[in-house]
């Protein structure tokens, strides 16, 4: 089902946000932590809940703050390469159909993880990768604020207004949105607050985004 809260303004660059909006890594991500919180002998359950609403080092903060923050983040960071490498991966569906669609040169990733992780992840399910991808060793604040997604559209030569952001997370939306960009939620029952359209799926977002490149030249 689509919902139009807003009018958006016309687009002709595209940013996606990787994980939930394209490659669907929920259970990937409990897992990690789950290990993580197993490592550290604490309830795995109540780790990852803490870790669903915050950043790595507040969470580190809020359930082991007698460790060492950079020894935890190392020990995370190495679970998740290992799960890039044998984790079972799934792209949403119609997301590689609608990356194929894309003109070069139109569309970005915009991402809170590292782009080597992306790429192992894009090689698993077959998406394609842009010439523009920003993690997050490419920014020194991630979203919610706006510095990541105008960081893409900076180096695809693109004005904020002529973006179209897609996403599925509160923060990343307001990451788009105080970008001052036009922002689509994807991959939820529910609208984000503040999003200009929303979709329960990509598949169904998925022809609607290809019309905002029609005509792209770049």
């Amino acid at each position: 089902m689509t919902t139009e809260l807003k009018q958006p303004r016309s687009a002709k660059y595209v940013l996606f946000d990787v994980d939930g909006t394209l490659i669907d890594a929920v259970a990937n991500q409990r897992r990690v932590w789950e290990m993580w919180a197993v490592r550290y002998g604490l309830d795995p359950a109540a780790v990852y809940q803490v870790a669903l609403r915050t950043r790595p080092l507040e969470t580190f903060a809020a359930v082991a703050p007698e460790r060492d923050p950079h020894e935890c983040l190392a020990v995370l960071h190495e679970l998740e390469d290992e799960d890039v490498r044998s984790g079972v991966y799934a792209a949403f569906e119609g997301a590689s159909e609608l990356l194929a669609g894309l003109p070069p040169g139109c569309w970005a990733l915009v991402t809170s993880n590292y782009e080597h992780r992306v790429r192992g992840r894009f090689a698993r399910t077959g998406l394609p990768v842009p010439k523009v991808l920003v993690d997050a060793a490419a920014v020194t604040e991630g979203k919610p604020s706006p510095v990541p997604y105008l960081l893409a559209a900076e180096r695809l030569g693109a004005r904020p207004e002529d973006c179209l952001v897609i996403e599925d997370a509160p923060s990343g939306v307001e990451s788009g949105l105080r970008a001052g960009m036009t922002v689509w939620g994807v991959n939820a029952p529910v609208p984000v607050d503040g999003v200009h359209r929303h979709f329960t799926s990509l598949r169904e977002a998925a022809p609607d985004i290809l019309a905002s490149c029609r005509g792209f030249r770049g």
